[in-house]
């Protein structure tokens, strides 16, 4: 299972700690680590730009940002096609993301949730199942939207 992760300064230390956290029972997980290497202060769009290619280009299955609230990673993120991005605060929340809107990539806030919390939403997300059916006809739906910038 290839992983893409990302983060800037304020998430630099979740994204670390994940890496060494997470388990996922009969899945081998290959890290796409897009950076930051560090905690100094740096700017979140260029992480999600290389997430979201590596899903894009499909290296990576799914990709997981992390940024101080979330907020600005999850906008920029799904801008991109094929990319679903869901900003979650709680196992259910990733668990839902999940099973309701297939998402693909999981977005953190770094300032309001701990590394322990993070790797167990990780696990929801990547352990539930889409739904399909009538939410597949929703995410259509969404995919069909025009922006108003065309």
């Amino acid at each position: 299972m290839n992983i893409a992760i990302g983060a800037d300064h304020r998430g630099f230390h979740h994204k670390e700690l994940i890496k060494q956290l997470l388990v996922i029972p009969d899945k081998n997980i290959t890290w796409i680590d897009v950076g930051t290497c560090n905690a100094q202060r740096t700017d979140y769009p260029k992480y999600v730009q290389e997430v979201c290619n590596t899903i894009v280009n499909e290296q990576a299955t799914y990709g997981i940002l992390i940024c101080g609230s979330g907020v600005g990673m999850s906008i920029a993120a799904n801008r991109y096609a094929k990319v679903y991005a869901a900003l979650v605060w709680n196992e259910e929340v990733a668990r839902m993301s999940r099973e309701d809107d297939n998402a693909n990539v999981l977005v953190l806030p770094a300032d309001f949730i701990d590394a322990a919390q993070s790797v167990k939403m990780i696990q929801a997300w990547l352990q539930a199942t889409f739904k399909k059916g009538r939410y597949q006809e929703r995410l259509n739906m969404i995919d069909e939207l025009k922006s108003i910038r065309e």
